[in-house]
């Protein structure tokens, strides 16, 4: 019988502390309904009420602190081999199994750079370092980062194919796309229509719904994180997507440019076709450069330089990011080293992570090109995992 995902996750986790000789993972938690931690789906997977508190050990140990009316639905996770449950008070019992385990360094789910990794609130931390203060654990606790970043970044083989199955639903959804957009359509229009192939496969956006997916027509339209607007598809325009869906549970995240060409034109302007053949060629580039070891910096340098070098203005943002559970996933990304982003451009590529890689370069008079692709950390390299847009789709 195959393990569920959770089940994978936290017997990864405790390989991860072994590999890291850190004693004690400790993710405390309450009422997550009302702000859940980031990694509660990876090790556990349901929401929790009362103060919880998930201990994993580097010697094999998973247990599980919960309130009495939660502690069934712990064990029927089956990702747990001790489940204690409580009344009155969670102290008694963290305290008790902290005396037993005698960690000397104990991980907590708090983090400056991860925002996955930064599920701690400062209330909570407040209360968890009040049942410490008489006990030596007190002293002992630092952040759990480093654990966040392996175990989110290092996708199962499970996890992989689900990323895999949500891009394939992508590129079925722009395929259609591609056949239904045409001249005069606004960009509301556009997204309405994937909008209803979603809802046609009962799936959802990876980002909100409103601005996923963002579509782009012509020079005067707004890049980012936005909206689609009443902006209309006119001969000459670039139309530029991004988009991706969540399917059981996992993301995808891609970005496509099609050339609506102009009467007389049977192929784009020099000035399109040069954008596009830059982005493609950084892409290619930094792909070829990805392999574990490398930091996200060096990957984001390779694609940043044929870019400006080429001629274009600086993108201002990262090359990429990592992808999974959500569109913006895990804590490395492929990025410079701009103080907004801490010390993640720092953090070293692994086997098993996913990143998308995202360069871009804006065309006066015709639009933005921006084209993304998601790919998988191999051993010795990187692959991508979705079919690359090698050419620009005509209109």
């Amino acid at each position: 019988m195959m393990r569920s995902l959770v089940q994978e996750k936290v017997n990864q986790a405790i390989s991860i502390l072994q590999e890291q000789d850190i004693d004690l993972w400790l993710t405390f938690v309450r009422e997550t309904s009302a702000g859940g931690d980031p990694v509660l789906p990876l090790i556990y997977g349901l929401d929790l009420t009362w103060q919880s508190a998930l201990m994993l050990t580097n010697t094999g140990e998973s247990i599980a602190i919960v309130g009495r009316f939660e502690a069934e639905a712990a064990k029927r996770i089956g990702a747990y081999n001790t489940v204690i449950q409580y009344d009155q008070s969670i102290q008694k019992e963290l305290i008790g199994q902290l005396d037993r385990i005698n960690p000397k360094q104990i991980a907590i789910n708090y983090s400056m750079d991860d925002v996955h990794a930064d599920g701690l609130t400062f209330g909570m931390y407040q209360l968890l370092c009040s049942y410490l203060d008489s006990t030596p654990y007190r002293s002992r606790l630092n952040s759990a980062q480093k654990i966040h970043s392996a175990l989110r970044g290092r996708k199962t083989d499970q996890e992989i194919e689900r990323i895999r199955r949500a891009i394939q639903t992508t590129h079925t959804i722009f395929e259609l796309t591609y056949k239904f957009i045409k001249v005069g359509m606004t960009e509301v229009q556009v997204s309405d229509f994937m909008h209803s192939q979603l809802e046609e496969l009962k799936i959802g956006p990876a980002w909100e719904y409103i601005n996923c997916p963002t579509v782009n027509t012509g020079p005067e339209s707004s890049i980012g994180h936005i909206g689609p607007t009443e902006l209309r598809i006119e001969p000459g325009h670039i139309v530029h997507f991004d988009f991706g869906v969540k399917q059981d549970d996992y993301c995808s995240d891609i970005q496509r440019v099609v050339y609506f060409l102009r009467p007389g034109e049977s192929i784009p302007p020099i000035d399109v076709k040069k954008g596009f053949d830059t982005v493609r060629k950084a892409i290619t580039r930094a792909v070829g450069a990805m392999k574990p070891g490398i930091s996200g910096k060096d990957i984001d340098l390779v694609a940043r330089q044929i870019i400006v070098n080429t001629g274009y203005p600086e993108y201002l943002y990262a090359t990429g990011h990592q992808l999974g559970r959500v569109a913006h996933d895990g804590a490395g990304i492929l990025g410079p080293e701009w103080d907004r982003y801490g010390e993640t451009p720092h953090y070293l590529l692994e086997a098993g992570q996913v990143y998308t890689i995202e360069p871009g370069v804006y065309i006066p008079d015709f639009g933005y090109i921006g084209i993304e692709e998601d790919v998988l950390v191999l051993p010795d390299g990187a692959v991508f995992l979705s079919e690359p847009q090698t050419e620009l789709i005509l209109k």
